[in-house]
């Protein structure tokens, strides 16, 4: 028997509701922002996503899906999507057409990680990006967008987490400081942490292990280090937050790892998702245009996991949506008049109705079960003496009341199941 590759799954009809109503939210808050949809292929070139996440980082030394296609190019599935919306910005020239571009996006991305409560290997993602401002107050657009997305879930059991990474010059500084202070302790360290030594140091407070936590724990922290404008920029994304009334707190062990972030980083985490409890990360990458071979073009943006949101929803029964009803089933009450149905039925869908009718000649009976199962409001029900007088009749499922009508007035019978 064939079945699904590890780390992916089916969605079925009866959970997609869940899923367009998420996307429903998603779309009207970055609408309500001025965000603007953009849609980029789900495959670029490999290197693309190796400057853009690091070539040091799991995501690329380990999690991602990498070919090479019949004319040798080495292709990856994309495993986020900043990188490949800011490849469009700088290959479409899309500053030169105004200062500040704000773009949101939703769809699949894909990372061979282990599977687990709420994270694939194909998994769905949303986000935004900002791109051409270095205003704080954009810093805290993205954190109060996203809170306000979780808020119209439902969600409840809320964490929002805030960091400032300053600039490239002072965080060397601070990486010196930090090195001298881990080099006594380095060879107990895990050989993963070893390696982030040498590579990506800030990566340390990311560890899992014990032991590096507890190496950990008096580390010297960035913010401790962070100049002037640094410190300015995060009050003024702090005061925005506040006026905003976003519940926030202040983890100075939140980093990122690459050079090209900078000022304010974020999470969202919540309690109702099991160990890996981020809903969003995101944060200010005002090098990374520069990086993909643009112009010095600053940056803001957030991803947020569409599966591990609707976990946390699922856990917290955040919302309940209405089952959605069938407006008309229309039922052949003898042989020979499956055709009649079927155009009345065409006819009805063509009008903006949802309808349905049966197509395994099953007996009336079981025709009315069907018509129930599928929640209809309404049923047509075509043939009998009624039907040799000119006549067809309309059954209110709620109440059982039933109207005759001309077969051939589709307009009073369209009217009636409008209401």
């Amino acid at each position: 028997m064939m079945k699904a590759i590890t780390g992916t799954r089916d969605i079925f009809p009866d959970e997609i509701p869940k899923w367009n109503y998420l996307q429903s939210i998603v779309e009207s808050v970055f609408t309500n922002y001025n965000y603007k949809e953009i849609r980029t292929p789900i495959f670029e070139l490999t290197t693309l996503f190796a400057r853009s996440i690091g070539e040091a980082t799991d995501i690329v030394g380990k999690e991602m899906y990498t070919f090479l296609d019949r004319s040798g190019e080495s292709i990856t599935l994309r495993p986020e999507m900043t990188a490949g919306v800011v490849r469009a910005f700088i290959e479409h020239s899309i500053d030169k057409k105004q200062n500040l571009n704000k773009f949101f996006y939703s769809g699949p991305m894909f990372r061979q990680e282990r599977p687990q409560a709420g994270r694939f290997r194909q998994f769905h993602q949303f986000g935004a990006e900002a791109l051409g401002s270095n205003d704080p107050l954009l810093d805290a657009e993205m954190i109060i967008m996203a809170y306000d997305i979780f808020s119209l879930l439902g969600l409840k059991n809320l964490l929002v987490k805030i960091n400032s990474l300053g600039i490239p010059s002072t965080r060397e500084n601070y990486k010196n400081t930090l090195r001298k202070y881990i080099k006594p302790h380095l060879e107990k360290l895990t050989s993963e942490s070893k390696k982030r030594f040498h590579t990506n140091i800030l990566r340390l407070f990311d560890s899992k292990e014990k032991n590096d936590q507890k190496i950990m724990e008096n580390a010297p922290l960035l913010i401790e280090y962070l100049d002037e404008e640094s410190l300015q920029h995060f009050e003024k994304v702090k005061q925005a937050l506040l006026s905003a009334r976003v519940p926030f707190e202040i983890d100075a062990r939140l980093v990122r790892g690459l050079d090209y972030y900078t000022d304010t980083t974020f999470e969202v985490v919540s309690g109702s998702v099991g160990s890996q409890s981020a809903l969003c990360g995101g944060g200010r990458y005002n090098l990374l245009v520069k990086e993909l071979g643009g112009g010095e073009i600053p940056g803001v943006g957030f991803a947020a996991g569409m599966e591990r949101i609707l976990l946390a929803c699922e856990n917290e029964n955040s919302f309940t949506l209405e089952e959605k009803k069938l407006d008309l089933f229309i039922v052949a009450l003898e042989k020979g008049l499956e055709k009649v149905a079927y155009q009345s039925a065409v006819n009805f869908r063509r009008k903006g109705l949802a309808v349905d009718l049966d197509y395994q000649n099953r007996s009336v009976k079981a025709q009315m079960r069907e018509a129930n199962r599928v929640n209809a409001r309404f049923v047509l029900l075509v043939g009998g003496d009624e039907f040799t007088k000119g006549e067809i009749v309309l059954k209110n499922m709620s109440n059982g009341e039933q109207q005759s009508f001309a077969k051939d007035d589709f307009e009073k019978i369209f009217s009636t199941i409008k209401g």
